[in-house]
């Protein structure tokens, strides 16, 4: 047994990643979400595969919605943060939601654990994460903006500025399927994106400039 802390000893040598308690918890916890699914999942083991008390787990987070709800916080944050600074950047429109989707995608793809599938939790629609949705249905909003300056110069449908956004949330459904995401949606899901508004342009232009964008923000 090692000591993590006055009064909270661990109880097996730390094996998760993270370089503090809380995010060893976050770590073990996403794994467990999605790999035992949420109801079947309970504080304990959360505690037991991170190799701590289930008293030590109570120190930093009161209840296991609110594991759930810092691990949604980091899907989110990043790419809701980036898209305040797309929205105000001077590059074409097809340009910064091409850079969008395609940060979002490469996080999505990239995570350890696939997050994105708590999503679909029906705990996420009672009020305790109303907070997470408002935050979600903003960012969905950055993107139908950007969708809509694209269709302004395009034959894109009315409506079609929807589809941008879950296209992109198509990576989550892919790792649930296949166990993991291939390089490729990194290119097809953005340039999608792009051609459902009807946008009839060169993928490699505005990929470029969209990776340049992305390195500048």
């Amino acid at each position: 047994m090692t000591n993590s802390g006055p009064g909270r000893p661990r109880l097996e040598q730390r094996a998760r990643r993270g370089q503090t308690p809380r995010a060893e918890i976050l770590d073990a916890a996403g794994e467990l979400f999605t790999t035992k699914g949420y109801a079947n999942t309970s504080t304990r083991a959360v505690a037991d595969a991170v190799g701590i008390r289930q008293a030590s787990l109570y120190h930093h987070f009161g209840a296991k919605d609110d594991i759930l709800d810092a691990l949604l916080d980091e899907t989110i944050t990043a790419p809701l943060a980036l898209a305040a600074r797309l929205s105000a950047a001077a590059a074409p429109a097809p340009v910064r939601l091409y850079a969008l989707a395609l940060f979002d995608v490469r996080q999505l793809r990239a995570a350890r654990w696939n997050l994105g599938a708590l999503y679909l939790l029906p705990d996420l629609r009672t009020e305790r994460f109303a907070a997470f949705r408002l935050r979600r249905d903003e960012l969905r909003g950055y993107y139908e903006t950007f969708a809509r300056e694209v269709l302004s110069a395009t034959a894109g449908g009315t409506g079609t500025e929807v589809l941008p956004f879950r296209l992109v949330e198509t990576v989550i459904s892919i790792r649930s399927d296949e166990g993991a995401a291939p390089d490729y949606v990194e290119r097809t899901i953005p340039d999608a994106a792009l051609r459902v508004l009807g946008w009839a342009g060169d993928p490699d232009e505005i990929r470029s400039a969209a990776v340049e964008l992305l390195a500048g923000t």
